[in-house]
């Protein structure tokens, strides 16, 4: 075996990248410890294989008589500059990306990239005797015309690097970058890619993300901002307005408690006037759906106010009762001349905050629309309340005890002050005996509601993870 190594020490050498370069596939880029172990090794044996044939990457070849083995001794003494550079360059990437992780992929090419040209120009120097200084001076002139010619791609490479050391955005964070807004899925040495909300891959240069207004939706990465906005016309009181768009936020159950919320007015105009709505969520991919509920409430509360949209005052000369009853969904199956003697029979009541509108338990007597305000639905899992759900103008409280006298799932309490309307179960009663759209409607609400009763006792609430000194006395008893 040795005197192989001593007779053909190109081919082992050849063999053995041969070897490297398989077990660097076969090992694959999830195991990069093995893989630089791998390495590390065969960069050993390719030492042990020039050694001992007396080759050294630190001198030039010692048979100028014999071109063969000179030019054997050159390709090796090349190679080794070049293989120990390749090592290098995998160990140290191998701690920066256990460190940085994917984020420092364009540090990582760099300092390849340097350890490269610091290998060619050692074989340059030590192996092929060429004068670096005249082979550098040549270089930074042959650079200095390069640079110049690929300015811009420069000035992507530097802007780069001085993302990837300030770190604005990382990968996986929402991003507005000069008005280009997606997910950041990556960040190389010339460019950000962002996948936008449309699935497209919007790839913007690194010069111009140096630049511009950065927003990050992802920091701080436990809440997440919406805002909403909402055109009045300019008649109207903005107190009045304010006020009916702060129960819009109290009434938004899936806005952060933790996190305060806010009503401004954003823009006047002659004919109108724009309040915009702020407030925090958990989760991002939640924002569509939480804005639509804003609009939808901040429609029903500010039509609750008496604010109107429509510029013929005369078109719809309907009380509040009669309006409610247009636009609760339940009474859609009734007549107008039987909507019109129902709101006739609707008893207003005015509650406070803070107060019990219907017990647990309690068996409702009537049936009862909500006008203004905001009302809390807790229900009981067992050992406290827990809140379900929050309701606002035109939704219903009563329905179990109305279909069937049966006592009232939910406690119902109010958060703001406001007023319902009560419709005594025996006026219902008509319409509740025989099978009809309105019962069914009712029995559908129920059922809905059941649901979500049932789906809130059954979450299991998340085990905490002890710790501390007295877990760890525990654990060694």
């Amino acid at each position: 075996m040795f005197t192989f190594l001593q007779a053909h020490p190109l081919i082992s050498a050849i063999t053995l990248i041969l070897i490297e370069l398989a077990l660097w596939q076969l090992i694959g880029p999830s195991r990069r410890n093995l893989r630089m172990c791998v390495r590390v090794g065969i960069f050993v044996l390719f030492c042990w294989v020039m050694l001992s044939v007396g080759i050294s990457p630190l001198q030039p070849p010692l048979w100028p008589e014999d071109p063969v083995l000179n030019l054997m001794a050159t390709v090796l003494g090349i190679g080794w500059w070049l293989f120990a550079a390749r090592v290098l360059t995998v160990i140290l990437g191998n701690g920066l990306m256990s460190r940085a992780g994917r984020n420092a992929r364009l540090l990582y090419d760099l300092m390849g990239a340097v350890i490269f040209l610091i290998g060619i120009i050692g074989a340059a120097a030590y192996v092929l005797q060429l004068p670096v200084k005249g082979l550098l001076a040549t270089s930074g002139a042959m650079a200095i015309v390069i640079a110049l010619a690929v300015q811009s791609t420069l000035s992507d490479l530097f802007s780069g690097i001085v993302i990837n050391t300030t770190k604005p955005y990382q990968l996986g964070d929402q991003v507005s970058i000069d008005a280009t807004q997606g997910k950041v899925v990556e960040i190389d040495w010339r460019s950000t890619h962002l996948i936008t909300d449309m699935g497209a891959i919007a790839v913007v240069p690194n010069s111009v993300a140096a630049k511009a207004r950065i927003i990050n939706f992802s920091r701080p990465g436990d809440v997440q901002g919406v805002s909403v906005t909402i055109t009045v016309p300019s008649s109207v009181r903005p107190r009045r307005v304010i006020d009916a768009l702060e129960k819009t936020l109290r009434g938004t159950q899936a806005l952060l408690p933790e996190f305060s919320t806010k009503v401004s007015i954003k823009s006047s105009h002659l004919e109108y006037t724009e309040y915009e709505l702020k407030g925090f969520i958990a989760l991002e991919q939640d924002k569509t759906e939480v804005c639509n509920l804003m609009f939808d409430l901040a429609h029903r509360h500010l039509e609750a106010t008496g604010v109107s949209w429509d510029t013929d005052q005369d078109s719809q000369p309907w009380n509040r009762q009669r309006q409610l009853l247009e636009d609760v969904r339940i009474f859609r199956s009734l007549s107008n001349d039987e909507r019109d003697r129902l709101a006739g029979e609707m008893t207003p009541v005015d509650y406070q905050a803070n107060e019990v509108l219907l017990a647990f338990d309690e068996v409702a007597d009537g049936l009862m629309i909500i006008s203004t305000g905001v009302v809390s639905v807790s229900i009981h899992d067992g050992e406290k309340l827990l809140e379900a759900m929050r309701i606002g103008p035109g939704e219903v409280m009563g329905e179990e005890g109305v279909l069937a006298e049966s006592p009232s799932r939910g406690e119902f309490r109010s958060i703001t002050s406001g007023r319902f309307f009560r419709i005594e179960k025996a006026v219902l009663d008509n319409q509740l005996k025989h099978p009809g759209d309105l019962k069914s409607a009712l029995s559908n609400l129920q059922d809905q509601r059941q649901g979500i009763r049932q789906a809130i006792v059954m979450q299991k609430p998340a085990q905490t993870k002890k710790s501390g000194l007295l877990h760890w006395l525990l654990q060694r008893r």
